[in-house]
């Protein structure tokens, strides 16, 4: 896969799924303790979200990073818009506001 072809299948994917997960491994099977955690984080918020597993596809792997300039994984993407990794995700959830984000996409 090009660059620029890597790229687009980021963006349609984070376009295309109101609540986004890049991780290692998929939401059934978390492959690492980040994104176990982040999986864990949206299911107690109540989100419907889609997974890509980065190991997958090293393409992807790199390309996500890029796509953020954010050096990790997980990476979540709400509404389109990249919101952070596990760290900001447990941050946002202890604070309510992802609560509050991913309510207000049930509203919609």
């Amino acid at each position: 896969m090009s660059e620029r072809s890597v790229q687009d299948f980021i963006k349609d994917l984070v376009t295309q799924n109101q609540v986004m997960l890049f991780m290692k491994g998929n939401k059934f099977f978390p492959a690492c303790g980040f994104s176990a955690k982040s999986v864990q984080i949206l299911k107690m918020n109540g989100a419907t979200f889609e997974t890509f597993d980065v190991l997958s596809d090293p393409d992807v792997r790199s390309g996500i990073k890029e796509f953020a300039q954010w050096p990790t994984i997980p990476q979540l993407y709400i509404n389109g818009e990249f919101l952070g990794g596990s760290d900001i995700m447990m941050e946002m959830h202890e604070n309510g506001e992802l609560k509050t984000m991913i309510e207000g996409l049930s509203a919609n």
